[in-house]
């Protein structure tokens, strides 16, 4: 779907759309003269339509459903597009000792919130035991050139659902600055990239989500003119069963959903795949851990903790060198672009 929008309707083409179960908003300020918005949407859907083609674990014929089918444990050519993806998993897996592994498909598969039929139950801990005995980021094993990958036991199962949205951010980032278009807010599930200048003239403002169940409201305003944005959370996907919480996200070490304080953070950095995976590997890591870990790497991060009386705020370092509001700032509090 193709509108202008804002104050100045010939300044800001949004383009819409669906993709990878969720939704694509792509927001584009002064569109050069001679691109075609709606040719330009076809063409964004379309490369969407090939990330799914090939990192999918909803289509059986994708390039990953068809690797995760395979038991061989020899090589298997693969695209590059998938190489990328799976280097860049592999070292956030190896920076977070685990805590992001994409080889955490039969756990998600297992809870029921991969594309195996939702379970309306607990699995049983030995089910939970087992499936976390094929879950280990070491065992797949990746050749850059040419282009392979290869288990070393025949029962691993990627699922790139931590990272795969970032990468098509990325993507329709690359697609609009090959076109010349400089001034952009991209986003994909809640995973954004951001270049250039926004609507008013100024940097984009992005909201953070404040973490309540069941009502959507503000918690920060960051001004960005050039980075990436991804937030993890289980404050909108959990169940409940005999009065306990189940989050949907699960820690691949233990093979159950965590059950810390930390309900969401956020991760800057320059790609949006780094910061959709690291994001993910921060809130399995948790308040603690995953705070350590981002500071250690001068990763711009906002952790937003329970507390008795609401949340707490804990940012890195490297996160309050960037332009910010919080909601309670008051007056003067400045709208969101997104």
């Amino acid at each position: 779907m193709t509108a202008c929008l804002g104050s100045a309707e010939d300044r800001l083409t949004w383009l819409t759309g669906a993709t990878m179960g969720t939704g694509y908003s792509v927001k584009i300020v002064d569109l050069p003269a001679g691109i075609d918005p709606e040719s330009l949407d076809h063409h964004i859907a379309q490369l969407l339509e090939e990330v799914n083609g090939l990192m999918s674990t909803y289509q059986e014929a994708s390039e990953l459903s068809r690797f995760n089918r395979s038991r061989r444990t020899d090589w298997i050519a693969v695209s590059p597009e998938l190489v990328k993806v799976l280097e860049e998993a592999q070292r956030i897996s190896r920076l977070s000792e685990g805590a992001f592994d994409v080889t955490v498909g039969p756990l998600v598969n297992l809870w029921g919130f991969g594309p195996s039929p939702y379970v309306d139950d607990l699995p049983p801990r030995q089910q939970v035991e087992a499936a976390r005995e094929r879950v280990d980021f070491k065992q797949l094993q990746i050749r850059r050139l040419p282009p392979a990958i290869r288990k070393a036991q025949g029962d691993i199962y990627v699922d790139l659902s931590g990272i795969a949205k970032g990468y098509g951010v990325d993507r329709i980032a690359e697609l609009l600055e090959a076109q010349g278009i400089e001034n952009y807010l991209v986003d994909i599930g809640g995973e954004e990239r951001i270049q250039g200048y926004g609507p008013q003239g100024g940097p984009w403002r992005i909201a953070i989500e404040r973490p309540v169940a069941g009502k959507r409201s503000v918690q920060r305003i960051l001004e960005l003119d050039s980075s990436a944005v991804a937030t993890s959370g289980d404050y909108r996907n959990y169940f409940e069963r005999e009065g306990k919480r189940y989050s949907h996200t699960l820690d691949p070490r233990t093979g159950w959903p965590i059950t810390h304080k930390l309900v969401s953070v956020t991760v800057l950095s320059a790609t949006a795949m780094r910061a959709d995976a690291l994001a993910t590997a921060l809130m399995v890591l948790g308040p603690e851990q995953g705070f350590r870990l981002a500071e250690r790497e001068q990763i711009a991060a906002l952790f937003l903790v329970k507390t008795p009386g609401g949340f707490r705020e804990q940012t890195t370092t490297r996160f309050t060198k960037i332009r910010s509001w919080a909601l309670s700032a008051g007056k003067g509090y400045p709208p969101a672009d997104k």
